[in-house]
């Protein structure tokens, strides 16, 4: 069995690339490295299972053609800064949108039925009915939000003429081992500069979920595997919320740091398109087996340690 999986040197992707090669599969890895790292698939230097292949997304024809010959494809690339979204208002649809038509339209041409796309509760904006249930829509507070939405309509469409199935998992926020962006990475690095002070965006209360990366990942297998398809929807996140302010106690405590003095930039929100709370419903997932191994707290914990090795 062969799979591709987009955006396999960043960091979701290359622990996807792991596991389907613990799997059995051959691997081919495509990124434009423009958010990936090689480094996060060197340690597969050497295995005849595995090819890494520099490319764009954008480029329809190349991505076409990186289609053929596969089983499956785990579409995990993206374009996921929100903040970046505010001043390049296309950026999303060039990068999250665009491209995933011309995967669809390869998957047509070389006869590849099966995709596994990473979205993001973002699709929900900011959710009045909690937890939130993978059928609940509601107005869009970010482009980032709007484009994934967008792209699982998409594909979904794409399904209506055509043998294409499609599996869109709706992350909370991912950390763990190759994470290099995001709050724990801000703290981490802020306070690395000035151990005294930690700038928090907001007001510290935003309240969030944490799911380790490994956990993402079993999460996908087990939605894909266990169910049939054509088209698929499922929340993977935590069943406990964690706040801000507490993930700056983890942090803190991790660096040994003491008397850190916070200032808060104020308000709800740590940022335009940033959601003040995020509680995903985990009904569905946990009806065909899958709950989070590791708590939030330990995949923040786990995740400042690997930062601080490799700062």
């Amino acid at each position: 069995m062969k799979a591709l999986v987009t955006g396999g040197a960043g960091f979701i992707g290359s622990h996807v690339v792991d596991r389907l090669l613990e799997e059995g599969y051959e691997v081919t890895a495509v990124d434009n490295l423009s958010e990936g790292h090689l480094e996060n698939v060197a340690h597969l230097k050497g295995d005849k299972r595995f090819r890494f292949v520099k490319l764009d997304l954008k480029d329809a024809k190349a991505t076409e053609k990186a289609v053929a010959g596969n089983d499956v494809i785990f579409h995990m690339a993206a374009q996921a800064n929100i903040r970046k979204s505010i001043v390049d208002h296309r950026g999303d649809l060039d990068n999250n949108l665009i491209p995933m038509i011309s995967l669809l339209d390869g998957m047509i041409k070389h006869k590849v039925n099966d995709m596994i796309f990473a979205s993001s509760s973002a699709v929900y904006g900011e959710a009045p009915v909690v937890p939130t249930p993978e059928d609940y829509l509601s107005k869009q507070t970010s482009l980032y939000g709007a484009s994934k939405l967008a792209a699982e309509a998409w594909s979904n469409a794409y399904s209506q003429f055509s043998p294409i199935r499609v599996w869109s998992f709706r992350f909370a926020n991912v950390v763990g081992e190759r994470c290099r962006r995001g709050v724990i990475w801000d703290f981490v690095h802020k306070l690395q500069k000035n151990p005294k002070e930690l700038e928090i965006l907001g007001n510290g209360k935003q309240s969030k979920e944490y799911l380790y990366v490994k956990d993402c990942v079993e999460g996908m297998m087990v939605g894909w595997q266990k169910t049939t398809g054509p088209v698929e929807a499922f929340n993977l996140g935590q069943p406990r919320q964690t706040l801000v302010d507490e993930v700056a106690d983890i942090v803190v405590q991790e660096m040994r740091l003491d008397r850190v003095l916070r200032k808060y930039t104020g308000g709800e929100h740590g940022w335009i398109g940033d959601n003040k709370l995020v509680e995903l419903s985990l009904e569905k997932m946990k009806k065909i087996g899958w709950v989070p191994g590791v708590s939030s707290h330990e995949a923040i914990s786990k995740t400042a340690r690997w930062i601080l090795s490799n700062s």
